[in-house]
């Protein structure tokens, strides 16, 4: 049995496959799936496109298929920017124009907290889906710190620390996590579900 992971972003690919296992079975991820398009992600919540992409890329690839959502919630920015994170500074922009963009939408502002939010969903190949959420609070810092992580973990840190997610290692960083709890909550409500599927196939 195979179970894909919905997404070409490495970094998020390695954090996934670092937390979630499954027994005799292997993960593989939409690099493995090359022929299979990207999945427009127009959805108006960060529940809606996990659920897209999760449907789409199994009844595609015709297995099981985990996608996610993730967005950066800041309280002052009315909860931008939310579903636009990855392209907070415009389509196809890099990390470092996101950050820039944030750093300066919340000059001077005095309330910087913030969550990062994950929303996980699991389908099988006839659309069958379910859904998990995972949040980390925190706060957003006036500057760069760091050079861990990906996208906004510079700028991000969590609740009980004083370093950002990017000085927090991989390891550290996976404890504590949006996506790490989302993951929990999966191993949980979802590992027992898969393994028996796993077991039915023999």
């Amino acid at each position: 049995m195979k179970l894909l992971i919905a997404t070409r972003n490495p970094h998020k690919l390695e954090e996934i496959r670092a937390i979630f296992k499954i027994k005799n079975g292997s993960i593989c991820s939409a690099f493995d799936f090359p022929h299979i398009p990207d999945v427009i992600e127009d959805g108006e919540t960060l529940e809606a496109n996990a659920i897209k992409k999760a449907v789409e890329m199994a009844r595609a690839a015709g297995c099981w298929t985990i996608a996610d959502d993730s967005g950066l919630e800041v309280d002052a920015l009315g909860g931008a920017p939310g579903i636009y994170s990855a392209r907070y500074a415009g389509e196809a922009c890099s990390y470092e124009k996101n950050n820039e963009k944030l750093i300066a939408a919340l000059d001077g502002v005095v309330d910087r907290s913030a969550q990062f939010r994950t929303v996980l969903a699991l389908s099988n190949a006839a659309g069958e889906v379910r859904t998990v959420e995972g949040i980390c609070r925190g706060k957003i810092t006036k500057s760069l710190c760091g050079e861990q992580g990906f996208g906004y973990d510079p700028l991000f840190i969590p609740e009980g620390s004083k370093q950002t997610f990017g000085e927090l290692s991989a390891v550290e960083k996976n404890k504590i996590s949006h996506r790490a709890k989302a993951l929990e909550k999966a191993k949980k409500e979802w590992l027992p579900f898969l393994n028996n599927e796993i077991e039915g196939l023999k």
